[in-house]
């Protein structure tokens, strides 16, 4: 029974999930509700820390239901969470799914970028600035599933090559003396692409989950969510920027490879084949799916509607136009999105714990203690240092919630609610960057298809976004400390 429990996970992270189960039972009946909801919240964080062993929907989930169990909370506060937060499911369900059927348009973008910008310092900077760009407006798990899409497109050009019998003379250059380098340059290209989703995930109220809390929470729109980040997230941005040209410049963690002139010339070859190919309906597919990301940029910027509703419609207004009406075409869209839907519903019950048994009221209320000047500072700190080893969605919600929960007992000022709210959002997106377990696109591309391929480890991931996890992280203390 033991080797079916936890799939293929190790055995020995299978015995400490049935350890950690077994000793909370324990504790809590001979250390109480309070230790015993410390502990679980300590091993919720480290389910979530070994992702790559087991995904935390399993691991995290039967922590959660054992919540329920011992009732450390009930099923209808952690209901309460959940329809509280109606609006961020409503996200992650339908916009993800909407975007999914926006790819060859996106791949189509990022492909002529590809093969068109020669410089490697220009291509980076590009692969920075479309994926925030895109972020802001779209969710980062979905840029960053576009991203590996096209980089995994590109790296299957070579075994192509390899298996074909033409080509004799490339095959044998590429597959001997420039494969490496043609990885080192799609790590790097792709690892500047995913800071790019948190450069511009941070800015937008659909930029991250947890900025849709946030945002729902004080009551901000799209464009007020930006204004009240921007004195944070346009700084740290053009720093993120300048971090780019250095890295690529100077060839540093990792960074600086160059696009193998035999590898150059086979992708294009291999893009011109796929234009002459395509046929009028892909046309006019990729046609239909521009004037929906028009529609979906107009529908943000406006507020016309809560923003899974817009998803839904951008899912009706393409599978309509472009033909899509058979049930098994569509249900692959909502692939992508709903393990993460269903992770945070568990993030939700684990809330639920902390709020039912007041976890978090003795940090808060030292936090608030603090001159109010020093308090966003405190909360940046606090949630930046937990969210590089945790999750950054998990770590928002317990924070806001509670100081929404301070400011209802008017414990805090409206002024000092919108600082903190700053000091949030920015603490939970920018020092997430500096491990795999704080932000969910960066897990996406670590445990996806493609990191092996090009050899993307979880220890070279944190040793190229190192640089970047210090630069966005101390310019967003700075501005949380001087401009706010």
């Amino acid at each position: 029974m033991l080797k079916n429990f936890l799939g293929d996970s190790p055995l020995w992270y299978k015995y400490t999930i049935l350890g950690f189960l077994l000793f909370n039972i324990i504790a809590y009946f001979t250390l109480g509700k309070t230790i015993t909801s410390w502990i679980i919240i300590a091993e919720f964080i480290f389910t979530l820390a070994m992702a790559l062993k087991c995904y935390p929907l399993i691991s995290g989930g039967l922590l959660a239901i054992q919540v329920l169990a011992l009732n450390l909370t009930t099923a209808k506060n952690a209901y309460n969470e959940v329809s509280q937060n109606l609006e961020v499911i409503l996200l992650l369900m339908f916009m993800v799914a909407a975007i999914y059927f926006m790819k060859p348009l996106l791949m189509f973008v990022f492909s002529k970028i590809f093969i068109k910008v020669k410089s490697k310092l220009k291509l980076s900077l590009l692969f920075v600035i479309l994926s925030a760009v895109l972020s802001a407006f779209l969710d980062a798990l979905t840029v960053t599933a576009v991203l590996i899409s096209v980089t995994a497109g590109f790296y299957g050009v070579y075994h192509k090559i390899h298996s074909s019998d033409l080509d004799q003379d490339i095959r044998k250059q590429l597959s001997e003396e420039n494969l490496e380098q043609f990885r080192s340059f799609l790590r790097s290209l792709i690892m500047h692409g995913v800071v790019g989703t948190a450069l511009g995930g941070v800015m937008t109220i659909v930029g991250e989950p947890q900025n849709l809390l946030i945002g729902e929470k004080l009551g901000w729109n799209f464009i007020d969510f930006f204004k009240q980040m921007d004195v944070i997230t346009i700084p740290v941005f053009f720093a993120g920027l300048l971090t780019t040209i250095i890295l690529e410049k100077f060839k540093l963690f990792g960074f600086g490879a160059e696009l193998p002139a035999v590898a150059r010339k086979i992708i294009e070859n291999y893009t011109v084949n796929e234009d002459e190919s395509r046929t009028k309906k892909e046309k006019n597919n990729l046609i239909v799916q521009a004037v929906a990301m028009v529609l979906l940029i107009i529908g943000l910027a406006l507020h016309l509607a809560p923003v899974g509703f817009i998803g839904l419609a951008l899912i009706i207004f393409q599978t309509a136009f472009m033909g899509i009406t058979d049930e098994h075409h569509i249900g692959p869209a909502f692939e992508e999105a709903l393990p993460f839907t269903a992770l945070l519903v568990v993030f939700f019950v684990i809330v639920a714990m902390i709020h039912d048994q007041h976890l978090f009221k003795p940090v808060i209320e030292y936090a608030l203690a603090m001159h109010p000047s020093k308090q966003p500072t405190m909360f940046y700190i606090a949630n930046g240092v937990l969210s590089a080893i945790s999750d950054n969605v998990f770590v928002a919600t317990v924070y806001i919630n509670e100081v929404q929960a301070a400011f209802n007992a008017q414990e805090i000022t409206r002024e000092q609610y919108e600082k903190l709210a700053i000091a949030i959002n920015t603490g939970t997106n920018l020092p997430s960057v500096a491990t795999p377990n704080g932000q969910a696109a960066f897990l996406f591309l670590l445990t996806s298809s493609l990191a092996p391929l090009i050899n993307l480890s979880y220890g070279k991931m944190v040793k190229m976004a190192f640089p970047y996890a210090v630069v966005l992280g101390g310019v967003g203390l700075l501005g949380i400390m001087y401009l706010l």
